[in-house]
């Protein structure tokens, strides 16, 4: 740490700062770059203050002198919020608003001048002595409501915050101001005189927890990943989710089809599925979606390849107790590492989050199948419905791009007849399989069928679909119905007679 005659060297305008806070450096480009004024500006209870402190405390682990500036919270509070994360403060110059006003009233007053006007001007020398004393490399100002209050026009305000920025040039300090948009006339002023500026959201939700996001207004002199950002608050401090863009991920992998582990059903895809392919199996509940799906996961476990499951509707107990009860060895495969299950609650994980995991699953996990049960969970995760198949663009895209197989499951709302979903993603998937009901002989039945395939052939029959203790089955094709999709089937048979007794047109 340097001492504290020595004066900071500035920074070159290549060098970053690393934030501290998980994922924004990767929205930044890399991270803030460096000697900078930067604006943080969001409502009250977004987390400005806790990702000040995390800015602050990553200055720390590099040896770096640091200081807070408090003008709306006291030291307690702050202290208080670094607690309930975990962290202490060691190592953080900590100055609040009571120190100046102390300062202030030990100085002899003026009469010469207004009082507002003396004020800002001895609080501003009061702060800016104790910069100069500390020469921090990361500076935090928190809030420009307080200067704002003390200016009592926009113009003075102005001209402080202008001032501001032109006392740490060439301080090489990289400085946030936290604004808290109290006052919504003053937001573009600011952000023409910052660097660049990050602009905290929250949002209520119907039900659940409330979204927050993250955007980058601007940032100049470099590239940023432009759009919202899902952000979360935990304990150990603020996270950021970077929306994902799969054109950042191209890889080239060999094209090959996966053996599903039932001979039936690789005839019916035309071999298989294919890798880098989304299939989406569609049908409405209980016609066995999730159970061929537990299939597709046993079977590529069986090859050693890793899978990813993730479960937005099932709890993941039943789950693993109905595949035991078809005889789907899904448990010994988790116990192996080569099944992970993860259960999701779409009332308190974000979109970009979800995102995240699946990332992790196949650059860290090193998974080639994945399996999202079902898209109607993801669906009601989203808060802008409209924005779904975009995001579900980028995700398979991401997922094709890596070699990875993706199969999702969507429930139609119905039972026999004509059938409706909930949201249209068969136009995303390269392979739909259509399950249906139907009754036959007096006993329900359940059938499927491969209704698209974008690379290569495969059957247009329609098989039958059964389950038991042995595992899945699947039938020989059903020729001898049709009206199946419709779940009322006519018998091939008893249709011919019916058009043969038919009368004619000159019978009439």
């Amino acid at each position: 740490m340097s001492s504290l005659s020595e004066k900071p060297k500035p920074f070159t305008h290549a060098e970053r700062v690393q934030t501290g806070v998980p994922g924004l450096d990767d929205v930044l480009g890399g991270g803030l770059p460096g000697g900078r004024l930067y604006l943080l500006h969001g409502t009250p209870g977004v987390g400005k203050t806790t990702l000040a402190l995390q800015f602050l405390l990553e200055g720390v682990k590099k040896r770096e002198q640091v200081l807070y500036i408090t003008l709306s919270e006291t030291r307690e509070e702050i202290l208080q919020v670094a607690s309930s994360h975990g962290w202490t403060l060691d190592g953080v110059a900590l100055y609040e608003l009571s120190s100046v006003e102390q300062t202030l009233r030990l100085e002899e007053p003026n009469h010469l001048y207004a009082t507002s006007d003396v004020e800002l001007e001895e609080t501003m020398r009061v702060l800016l002595s104790e910069v100069d004393r500390v020469r921090p490399r990361r500076v935090v100002f928190d809030s420009l409501s307080e200067i704002r209050l003390l200016a009592q026009t926009a113009m003075r305000f102005r001209r402080q915050v202008l001032s501001l920025k032109q006392f740490f040039t060439g301080r090489g300090a990289t400085v946030l101001l936290l604004d808290d948009m109290t006052a919504e006339q003053d937001g573009l002023l600011l952000q023409s005189l910052a660097h660049g500026v990050l602009f905290l959201n929250q949002t209520a939700s119907p039900y659940g927890a409330d979204r927050r996001t993250l955007r980058v207004v601007k940032l100049r002199g470099t590239s940023y990943r432009t759009g919202r950002h899902d952000v979360v608050i935990r304990t150990g401090g603020i996270r950021v989710f970077p929306r994902l863009v799969a054109a950042e991920h191209r890889s080239s992998f060999g094209a090959e089809a996966m053996s599903t582990g039932i001979t039936e059903l690789d005839h019916l895809l035309g071999g298989g599925l294919d890798r880098g392919a989304a299939t989406l199996l569609m049908g409405p509940a209980g016609t066995g979606k999730s159970a061929v799906a537990m299939q597709l996961a046993c079977a590529a476990a069986s090859r050693g390849e890793h899978v990813a499951m993730f479960l937005f509707e099932e709890r993941l107990g039943t789950f693993q107790a109905r595949a035991a009860s078809m005889n789907l060895p899904v448990a010994r495969y988790v116990d192996e590492g080569l099944i992970q299950i993860r259960q999701i609650d779409p009332a308190e994980v974000p979109p970009d989050e979800f995102t995240h995991l699946v990332r992790v699953a196949v650059e860290r996990g090193k998974a080639k199948l994945l399996v999202v049960d079902s898209i109607s969970g993801y669906f009601m995760a989203m808060p802008e419905r409209h924005s779904i198949t975009l995001q579900l663009h980028e995700l398979l895209s991401y997922a094709g791009d890596q070699g990875v197989a993706a199969v999702l499951t969507l429930a139609q709302t119905g039972f026999v007849g004509n059938m409706q979903s909930p949201v249209d993603m068969s136009y995303l998937a390269d392979t739909v399989v259509l399950f249906r009901y139907f009754e036959a002989g007096g006993r329900v039945r359940k059938a499927l069928s491969v209704v698209k395939k974008r690379s290569g052939g495969h059957e247009d029959t329609i098989r039958e679909l059964g389950f038991g203790s042995e595992g899945i089955q699947v039938g020989r094709p059903l020729t001898g119905f049709r009206g199946i999709l419709t779940g009322v089937p006519m018998d091939e048979r008893e249709a011919s007679d019916s058009r043969r007794g038919a009368p004619q047109d000159d019978d009439l």
